[in-house]
């Protein structure tokens, strides 16, 4: 009776590992606070984009009715930072810069003109973003 015994002990043991294990993960993937950015279906033009999250750079291209996002630092320290530059071929240029909200995502609306949604753009967002230094003001034309 002991070996039988002594076998389902290891089993439950490497389940209550795996579990553990698989709980970090999850955890870890739904406490990563995100943002998006949300383009407008009304917009008229392509935006080109840079995410900058502590020197992690990403680049891209955004139609109107489409969406991007990234991820920000589970645990941030004093110098984390985010931004996300945003232009149109039409010389539009704009910089935010972002404090991502712990565990939740932070839904940013751009109008169709580029501009931030101040309607659509909750307003504990809204706080979260600052204009970046030198840059035009991305809540007006």
């Amino acid at each position: 009776m002991a070996p039988l015994s002594t076998y389902v002990s290891k089993l439950s043991k490497g389940r209550m590992l795996l579990l553990l294990l698989l709980a970090s993960c999850v955890f870890w993937y739904m406490t990563l606070p995100r943002v998006a950015v949300n383009y407008s279906k009304d917009g008229k033009e392509e935006f080109r984009y840079i995410w900058n999250t502590q020197h992690r750079i990403d680049k891209g291209s955004i139609l109107p009715g489409q969406a991007t996002a990234d991820i920000g630092h589970i645990f941030p320290n004093k110098d984390f930072f985010m931004m996300f530059d945003w232009w149109s071929a039409k010389d539009l240029r704009r910089c935010i810069s972002i404090t991502p909200k712990w565990g939740r995502t932070t839904d940013i609306y751009l109008d169709e003109k580029g501009r931030i949604d101040i309607a659509k753009t909750g307003p504990d967002v809204i706080s979260r973003l600052k204009q970046c230094e030198g840059e035009p003001d991305p809540f007006r034309s």
